[in-house]
């Protein structure tokens, strides 16, 4: 018995180190197919199609490179890893909410993006499925039952991007299917959330003269052919007052509908009722490639989500699943992954240093990462004040650093310095008084530098906070919302 099993590890040692050579193969072709490819291209000669994704997450299978790669096959998702993944975040969001809680959380806010499937390969859309209750069973899906699951079946509350909506109308079906099927069963509604929310809102919305049709769904989104949450545009341009506004936007750009039977329909009411029972919201991060700082969108659709459903309920919790590493995946609260965030890179001595060397592009660098972690802090409030301090003493009060931007982006320096005023003006950062008096007089000067250079309508350091109320096409636009918010809350 021994000899077998020794045997048997033996032929397990030696397919590993046949697949660790074919990987090394393939990795040492690289440099000739990416060459050959590339003229092959020029010339209009048949390139041989690939997969592509990420080879950190193990998919040897994009070897060798210099193929004309396709994005992926959204029939095959989630895969059997992803679904392995998606599993094992979905019961450690459970675990981190209940910790803090002491129950489960009924309904969980996914932010979901198209980077899922082309960089993950579907795994929060199978972390979607298993809190759910579901799982794939081939291209069918099957529903796990409740003694198997051990748990409550736990509703969700799904925002999709607008690329996801284009690219990916396989996760519309199959999240729209599974919803369906466990709101069918005939449950108690302490171990069926889902259907338990149903019934409430197909009641809700019968009060309230609207098609019950609207009360099982769970998807929502931008209006057909629209992009983003709008949340960016309100933060950017200081259009709003206060908290209540960037909700309202957020809920302007995701009020739409999707499901198998219809597709971007208008649901303000539903759309509420539906954020009402959201205990968390969270979304996957499968890649340190990119950070929260990184782009508008972050702050604006998981910002803006968790802003609407805090003015609605009350409190909320708001994190990220970070599959970064799979061996050690873990759920991070957001004011957590802030704070990694600011020490890694933006008050990062090093990376500071790093990004001076690329002149113009390294301070409009700056200035974005900044802006964004404003935008964080106006829509969660969770960016605390000692980073903000070490903002304004690193990139505005620094006087070498005033003469890198003088020299390189003064606008960039001037967009620094009046987000941080406007942060303070806003009671969003407790300054001190001296240094907010330094930041007034460096922003003085920085106008005085652009006095001869800038033309037409600029924001000086006076900032203007408008609101809906205040420009007659964006209260027209806006009012349905405001009318249901009214409802609803």
């Amino acid at each position: 018995m021994s000899s077998e099993l020794s045997k048997e590890k033996a032929e397990r040692v030696v397919e590993a180190f046949r697949k660790a050579l074919g990987v090394y193969e393939n990795i040492n072709a690289c440099g000739n197919s990416e060459f050959s490819g590339f003229l092959r291209g020029l010339s209009g000669a048949y390139i041989e199609p690939g997969p592509s994704g990420s080879i950190t997450r193990g998919k040897v299978e994009v070897l060798p490179t210099g193929r004309n790669f396709f994005a992926v096959d959204p029939s095959s998702l989630p895969t059997k890893s992803a679904w392995k993944v998606g599993v094992e975040t979905a019961e450690k969001l459970l675990e981190h909410y209940i910790e803090k809680h002491g129950r489960y959380p009924e309904t969980v806010g996914e932010v979901l993006w198209s980077i899922d499937a082309y960089k993950a390969d579907g795994e929060q859309l199978a972390q979607i499925l298993y809190l759910l209750g579901v799982r794939p069973n081939g291209r069918s899906l099957e529903v796990i039952p409740l003694e198997e699951l051990g748990r409550p079946r736990i509703d969700v509350s799904v925002r999709i991007s607008g690329i996801l909506r284009d690219t990916l109308p396989n996760y519309i079906q199959m999240i729209d299917e599974a919803v369906t099927k466990v709101l069918m069963l005939d449950e108690p509604p302490e171990m069926n959330f889902v259907r338990k929310h149903y019934l409430e809102q197909l009641r809700k919305l019968s009060e309230l003269g609207i098609s019950g049709d609207f009360a099982k769904c769970r998807i929502w989104g931008p209006p057909p052919g629209a992009y983003g949450a709008g949340v960016n545009y309100a933060v950017e341009a200081s259009a709003w007052q206060k908290d209540e506004d960037l909700a309202n936007v957020w809920v302007q750009w995701s009020a739409y509908g999707y499901t198998r039977d219809f597709y971007g329909r208008k649901a303000v009411e539903a759309f509420l009722l539906n954020l009402k029972t959201v205990d968390v919201v969270t979304r996957n991060h499968p890649s340190d490639e990119h950070d929260l700082t990184n782009c508008c969108g972050y702050f604006a659709q998981h910002g803006g989500f968790y802003a609407t459903v805090k003015q609605l309920n009350g409190e909320v919790e708001i994190c990220i699943t970070d599959t970064t590493d799979l061996s050690e995946t873990k759920v991070r609260e957001i004011k957590d992954e802030i704070e990694r965030i600011a020490r890694a890179k933006i008050l990062n001595p090093l990376w500071i240093e790093e990004m001076k060397k690329h002149g113009y592009r390294g301070a409009n660098e700056f200035s974005k990462k900044i802006l964004h972690l404003y935008g964080w802090s106006a829509t969660t409030r969770l960016v605390d004040d000692w980073i903000f301090e070490e903002i304004a003493e690193k990139y505005v009060l620094d006087e070498e650093m005033r003469k890198f931007f003088e020299e390189n982006n003064v606008y960039a320096l001037e967009e620094i310095a009046r987000r941080l005023i406007e942060a303070k003006e806003r009671g969003i950062w407790n300054a001190k008084e001296d240094q907010l008096r330094r930041l007034r007089e460096i922003y003085g000067e920085i106008e005085g530098i652009l006095e001869d250079e800038v033309t037409g309508d600029v924001q000086g350091s006076e900032v203007e906070f408008l609101s809906p109320q205040d420009v007659e096409e964006w209260r027209e636009n806006i009012s349905d919302v405001l009318k249901a918010w009214r409802l609803v809350k």
